[in-house]
């Protein structure tokens, strides 16, 4: 990423902001969900959020595949636009729909003009709106550290006038400026959630939604500066009255919300204003936590309740609900005060890169999600695999680095839904391989997910790949053609030949041991590779076995694996 991204927040730094959010939510989101303590102590919010900030993230990508397919470049309201509409349909939990609103919020004025002023003028515009669209709002909570994030921006700079689509003043603030104001306001807000709001102090934590959008806003900061903002240290009870960034999840005995609802319902609904509004009142008799977002005919509702029925008869009367879901919070904490269940079924469900391996996992019993070049796989499909699995306990492999925050979220939302779900840290498909060669249903869960875990660790991983454009890497400079070869991750060798190449990979790999090679080969690659590579491993490893198999298309020509 550049040092700047420029004056205004363009299409680039939009779809930037998104990327990052999302990184960083995925670092943080289990301790946001540890603090999560109101309105109900069902640890989610960082999981939720999470969700909702990957759904505005698709729809992002999506309008840029789109207008990448047609040879144009989308401009800052389409980006903008996508972002809040993405967000509105995935949005999960109370902070998440809350957030939703407030990037819907935003987006209205960034559709104007993304300069410094106009995001002034937006995050006043998004506090304003989350505000309006909770029924009852309650300080200490993600609503105030919204608010005071706008309120620093506005001391940077004066928001806009509504409908001034004029280029900002040669004065004003910088992007940089207000973006750090933000984020700055936002973190001192957070800090005093605790005093606004007694069971926070209670249990010593600020609260969860609120740290989840001082890291939205930090990624937006990183995203206009180039700089990543230092995290807030975690303070131990020894250090301050009281702990502000993390605490210990409730015991797993203890019910949430004894005295709240029973049900979280969470619908999409098609309605226009007025039936909206008589929606809110009926609801808010019904309930609490109500939060109704979303605009122009399409509307995100939110709210516990103990008649779930009732709350989707009342959308179902307003207008056309769907994507409906439904939360027990008595059954939640019920089941994990009684701790799992007895196993009926067991299943791995494993995402691959290549049809070839996904025939190959398959056939070992595995539910495989297929990751396509370039198209990683969201946490809603991953999610959907599980529940296709059909089974009470689940093991996860993900198989690839980058979707280690994707497949960890998608586990805790299975795990609310009951299924009991080990995730299994696999960062290659090599690694998931030998992690399902071990795989025995008739052993005890924890058992077979020891083993696995152990072949999977046990695995080095390799490829050898192409590369697209010239770039400095841990081996020296690459040229675009160059082949590569790549350990764990890390550029090992560059050359010219691809047999060559991978020859000097699987040597080094070798160096320190091995019994078993694996080599997955793509499509594409030469029909002659995997019988010379077979013959030097003969040649040179003799106590090593080697194992082929065609992946299909892959991102690479080669993917190794050694045991």
């Amino acid at each position: 990423m550049p040092d700047k991204l420029g004056r205004d927040l363009d299409p680039a730094a939009i779809r930037a902001w998104c990327a990052l959010a999302l990184d960083a939510l995925g670092r943080e989101r289990e301790e946001i969900d540890a603090i999560n303590v109101y309105p109900v102590a069902d640890g989610d919010t960082g999981t939720n959020l999470y969700l909702t900030v990957e759904a505005a993230g698709q729809a992002v990508e999506a309008v840029f595949t789109a207008h990448a397919a047609g040879g144009t470049t989308p401009g800052p309201a389409d980006v903008v636009r996508a972002l809040a509409h993405g967000a509105l349909i995935g949005a999960r939990g109370n902070s998440g729909t809350i957030l939703a609103q407030l990037l819907r919020g935003m987006a209205g004025v960034l559709a104007r003009g993304c300069d410094a002023l106009h995001l002034v003028e937006a995050l006043d515009t998004a506090s304003a709106a989350a505000r309006q669209a909770v029924a009852h709002p309650v300080e200490g909570t993600i609503l105030s550290v919204a608010a005071a994030a706008a309120r620093a921006a506005g001391d940077v700079g004066p928001a806009r006038a509504a409908g001034d689509v004029g280029p900002a003043p040669a004065a004003g603030p910088s992007l940089e400026a207000v973006a750090r104001a933000a984020y700055e306001g936002a973190r001192a807000a957070l800090e005093e959630t605790p005093a606004q709001l007694a069971v926070l102090a209670r249990a010593g934590v600020v609260d969860a939604g609120g740290r989840g959008l001082v890291t939205v806003l930090g990624a937006l900061l990183e995203a206009v500066s180039g700089e990543a903002p230092a995290r807030t240290r975690r303070r131990r009870t020894t250090d301050a009255p009281r702990q502000t960034t993390a605490a210990p999840a409730p015991a797993p005995g203890e019910p949430c919300a004894v005295d709240g609802p029973a049900y979280e319902v969470i619908y999409l609904l098609e309605a226009d204003d007025d039936a909206v509004a008589r929606l809110r009142a009926r609801l808010d008799a019904l309930g609490d936590s109500l939060v109704v977002v979303g605009g122009d005919g399409l509307w995100n509702v939110h709210v516990h309740v103990d008649d779930a029925g009732a709350a989707v008869e009342a959308g179902i009367e307003a207008g056309r609900p769907h994507r409906i879901r439904v939360a027990h919070f008595a059954g939640d904490a019920a089941k994990a005060a009684a701790g799992p269940a007895e196993p009926v079924q067991r299943a791995v469900v494993a995402v691959v890169p290549g049809e070839g391996l996904a025939e190959l996992c398959a056939r070992a019993g595995a539910t495989t999600v297929l990751a396509r070049p370039g198209e990683a796989p969201g946490s809603g499909e991953l999610v959907d695999a599980i529940r296709r699995a059909h089974a009470r306990e689940v093991v996860l492999l993900p198989n690839a680095t980058e979707l280690r925050h994707t497949a960890a979220a998608a586990a805790q939302q299975a795990r609310t839904e009951g299924v009991r779900v080990a995730l299994i840290p696999t960062r290659a498909a090599v690694q998931g391989i030998a992690a399902l060669a071990v795989h025995e249903p008739g052993r005890r869960f924890d058992e077979d997910v020891v083993a696995m875990t152990a072949a999977a660790g046990a695995t080095r991983y390799g490829e050898v790949a192409l590369a697209e454009h010239q770039s400095f890497t841990s081996a020296g400079v690459c040229q675009a053609g160059d082949v590569l070869g790549l350990i764990d991750g890390d550029v090992a060798v560059i050359g010219q030949d691809l047999a060559r190449t991978a020859r000097d990979v699987l040597d080094r790999m070798l160096s320190g041991g091995g019994e078993l090679v694996t080599l997955v080969l793509a499509a594409d690659a030469p029909p002659s590779l995997a019988a010379g590579l077979e013959a030097h491993v003969r040649a040179r490893h003799l106590a090593v076995d080697t194992c082929v198999h065609h992946g299909g298309r892959l991102h690479a020509p080669l993917l190794i694996g050694v045991e």
